[in-house]
């Protein structure tokens, strides 16, 4: 399975049209449907729903496009660790980022390494924590800046210096907007959008008490953009963190009574040795901290 073929899959399951596909990798259409059937019996398996007009990926094909995704995002990972001129700091930093306002801290940080090593290229994945550590763990990501409670067992990690505060997220129009705080009791039989991460569930079940069990899922999400969007129709109210007022353009945030707060630390993998821009990236952080 050669690696250039790969990078067609990944054109014509993105594009879904063998004639787009073709015309953007400079190919000829046979040439690239040749190559696709190729790989097709390389691997024993159809991954294609052809039509005259598209091409959708089988199941088989999903699962392919996944492992493309991986191989490739490694494949041009190494060649910037590697591809660094002598004496400057060049070459990328892949780091894993949950929704949270110690963002704005680590950015920061990235601005001023960056006007040392202007050379240094970031490469910023939005995901919940069990996605980041993936990641991690396949080499995809150097570093993930991950929301406790999260299991650091296999990671070397800092603490980040800003605290997250926990509220919901409503419609200017809800009667829950005027509130100072939110307790437990104002939510129960109320529609709420859920993160879906199962050991922060266990933190706000803790928060809830005794109402835990009153309460109403009305859908979960991982990307908070996606619960804003659903709090905005009407779908439900979002327990989330605060991310300033700005981001929640048209809705509401109130925080939670009694306070509820989140960590969130700074992971990267035991006994792996970094490249070079991440490994200096990391000592910046900790004179920083």
């Amino acid at each position: 399975m050669e690696f250039r073929v790969l990078k067609y899959f990944l054109m014509v399951a993105r594009e879904e049209n063998i004639t787009k596909a073709a015309a953007l990798l400079h190919l000829t259409q046979p040439t690239l449907s040749r190559q696709l059937m190729q790989l097709e019996e390389e691997l024993g398996v159809k991954l294609f729903h052809r039509s005259k007009h598209s091409m959708i990926l089988t199941e088989d094909g999903m699962l392919l496009k996944r492992r493309a995704q991986e191989i490739v995002s490694l494949s041009e990972k190494t060649v910037q660790e590697l591809s660094r001129k002598e004496d400057v700091l060049s070459g990328g930093i892949a780091i894993g980022c949950g929704e949270a306002k110690s963002m704005g801290f680590l950015s920061e940080q990235i601005r001023k390494f960056q006007q040392d090593h202007p050379l240094v290229q970031f490469n910023i994945h939005s995901a919940i924590a069990d996605d980041i550590k993936d990641r991690i763990e396949k080499g995809i990501l150097d570093i993930g800046l991950l929301m406790e409670p999260v299991d650091v067992g296999k990671y070397e990690f800092i603490h980040m210096p800003q605290k997250e505060t926990w509220g919901i997220l409503v419609r200017k129009d809800s009667e829950l907007a005027v509130k100072e705080g939110i307790k437990p009791k104002d939510l129960v039989g109320v529609p709420l959008i859920m993160v879906k991460r199962e050991l922060v569930k266990n933190e706000l079940a803790s928060w809830f008490g005794d109402d835990y069990e009153g309460i109403q899922i009305a859908a979960t999400y991982n990307l908070i953009l996606n619960a804003a969007a659903m709090v905005k129709r009407g779908v439900g109210i979002a327990l989330c963190f605060d991310l300033g007022v700005a981001f929640y353009e048209d809705l509401c945030f109130v925080p939670l009574a009694p306070t509820l707060e989140t960590g969130s630390v700074l992971v990267w993998k035991k006994n792996q040795m970094l490249g070079a821009a991440a490994a200096q990236f990391m000592q910046f952080l900790k004179n920083a901290l």
